[in-house]
């Protein structure tokens, strides 16, 4: 499921107003290329949102805050500067970030002490899981980042605190699966995937209408 974190909007209603990708090859190929910019840096600023809402105040979050600035600011771009901008190192910087965010924030679970604190999850990031049978599994913490779960059985899996950016959960089943304060869950995941009314969701996503009707 696709989803462009609102750069959509952005480049028809404020980047490129006044100008449509009919007017000729050369304003339609600048129009799709400072749209893949806008996503990316539109895409980041979702992630970096949900960062700065978990991390407390010292360095990590002032880092954040300077990341989430700067990311605006390249967003901001007038049609020319986007198309002419190469996104990629900044990404990565970011990504670097968001990693080191989730990683301090997944390590006492955002929970302060207790007999859980320090523990960290299974770490799967850039997995290839498709079809995996993780049913009831222990995914607490886990680092799933960008991991394919393509068709995985994660049935009443136990997925609190897991990073799932990125993560591939097309036809992925979430029936009965425990994702609370799940990293970096967007909602096209979850419409992509297969729940019902037992799975349970981090408290700002909406559960997806078709999640009603599945069995």
């Amino acid at each position: 499921m696709y989803d462009c974190f609102g750069a959509g909007q952005r480049i028809s209603q404020v980047t490129f107003a006044g100008r449509h990708r009919h007017d000729g090859p050369d304003a339609a190929q600048a129009l799709f290329t400072a749209f893949g910019v806008l996503r990316t840096l539109h895409e980041l600023l979702t992630y970096l949102g949900e960062a700065l809402a978990r991390t407390p105040e010292g360095s990590l979050r002032a880092a954040l805050v300077a990341a989430a600035d700067e990311t605006r600011r390249l967003a901001s771009g007038d049609a020319e500067t986007l198309t002419d901008l190469d996104a990629e190192p900044h990404r990565r910087r970011v990504a670097d970030l968001l990693r080191t965010a989730s990683e301090a924030g997944r390590t006492d679970g955002g929970r302060g002490p207790g007999a859980d604190a320090g523990r960290r999850g299974r770490r799967h990031r850039g997995a290839v899981l498709v079809g995996a049978r993780l049913r009831g599994a222990d995914l607490r913490r886990a680092d799933l980042a960008g991991s394919c779960l393509l068709g995985a059985d994660l049935r009443r899996a136990d997925l609190r605190d897991a990073d799932l950016i990125g993560a591939d959960l097309r036809a992925a089943d979430l029936r009965g699966a425990d994702l609370r304060d799940a990293w970096f869950v967007t909602p096209s995941q979850l419409l992509a995937a297969r729940g019902d009314a037992a799975t349970r969701l981090p408290a700002d996503l909406p559960r997806p209408p078709h999640w009603a009707t599945t069995s």
